[in-house]
């Protein structure tokens, strides 16, 4: 039986869940069926146009009626950071699987108590880091665990983006608190901490350092200029359970960098290197043979990465950002269809939120902070 799919919000990630579901047993003939059965947002004629372009079988402009709707299996949360509590509890309590957005929730106690009530109501979460999903990216954490580049002894990552680099770009709900909850490591730092943590496993502590770039910006609708309440930029120091170091480190006002999330794992016999920007390249050493053939070559993801070939059979191609969804969204299908965990769920995104808000305290009050 196909599995019914309620989304809501029609943004960028609110399209790129809607091409996600549409494309995932095309792509991979051993996904479940995806029903796009409703989709929400306001007003109500966005959210037919929408309806009418994506797929879906009807509109709404209520999603209280969405989450309620028995055709709906799952809730897909594509919404602003401050809604994602209320719609997950409310989608959890009717007993339907969700799929949100990253970050999962405004504070560590929103993030918990959702994770709690996930757990306790036995349904099925997945939380959006698709970055995680690259077929690249499963190579370099098998290379890892075989031990092609020895014991990995240090991280060193940074995700910079630019669309807050200019000081008189206007004042938006994202620089407050209150709804947007974090600023740079809610919007791309917890990106990259998910990349470490499949990487390196657990952190165990952090030192940190945040930096408001802008303090104030152009009130949209009038004179003045309202504060900028949450961090710019972000650098940590950290050490991992099991006994590794690193750096993390992002900003959201780089000028320039538009996906710059690029991570380096150094072994004790060579290091793996990634940049975002060029996802469809891993870079690899390895201290073996003449010192004068050594060297760093580059591997271009084809079929002998999966699940590449399930989108196309010559290697070099590239896949892109919205095939990355499509792997996500397709793992979170068979999982729901087998009864297995999807990776991330809730359980495993709230370890993202402790490190980015550990990263927040540390800086905070000038400490290292454990996990």
């Amino acid at each position: 039986m196909a599995i019914g799919i309620g989304l809501i919000g029609t943004g960028f990630m609110g399209k790129a869940h809607a091409l996600a579901y549409r494309a995932a047993r095309a792509v991979m003939a051993d996904v479940p069926e995806a029903r796009l059965s409703v989709l929400c947002d306001m007003p109500l004629g966005r959210a037919e146009a929408m309806s009418s372009q994506f797929g879906f079988a009807r509109a709404s402009d209520d999603w209280t009626a969405l989450v309620a709707d028995p055709e709906v299996d799952v809730v897909c949360i594509t919404t602003p950071n401050g809604l994602h509590r209320e719609m997950a509890l409310a989608a959890i309590a009717a007993g339907k699987n969700v799929h949100c957005e990253k970050p999962l929730a405004l504070t560590l106690e929103d993030a918990e108590e959702m994770a709690d009530a996930a757990r306790e109501a036995g349904v099925s979460t997945m939380v959006g880091y698709n970055y995680i999903h690259n077929p690249a990216v499963a190579h370099a954490r098998r290379l890892i665990a075989d031990g092609r580049i020895g014991r990995p002894v240090h991280f060193r990552g940074w995700v910079d983006e630019d669309y807050q680099a200019d000081p008189e770009l206007a004042w938006t709900w994202r620089a407050t608190r209150a709804e947007a909850g974090l600023g740079a490591l809610g919007d791309l730092g917890c990106h990259l901490v998910s990349m470490s943590h499949l990487l390196m496993g657990p952190l165990e502590s952090v030192l940190a350092d945040t930096q408001i770039a802008h303090a104030t910006r152009p009130l949209p609708d009038g004179p003045g200029r309202g504060t900028v309440e949450n961090e710019d930029t972000a650098s940590a120091l950290v050490r991992y359970a099991s006994g590794a170091q690193g750096t993390l480190c992002t900003s959201r006002t780089a000028w320039g960098r538009k996906n710059k999330l690029d991570w380096e794992v150094h072994g004790t016999r060579g290091m793996i290197t990634f940049s975002q920007e060029r996802l469809n390249e891993l870079c690899l050493y390895v201290n073996e043979g003449p010192k004068a053939e050594q060297g760093f070559r580059t591997i271009l993801t084809g079929p002998d990465h999966p699940p590449y070939g399930a989108f196309c059979p010559a290697p070099g191609h590239q896949l892109g950002f919205g095939n990355l969804k499509t792997i996500e969204a397709a793992a979170f299908l068979r999982a729901i269809a087998t009864g297995t965990s999807a990776y991330p769920d809730f359980t495993d995104a709230l370890v993202f939120e402790q490190v980015i808000h550990a990263i927040d305290t540390s800086a905070r009050e000038g400490r290292r902070v454990s996990l």
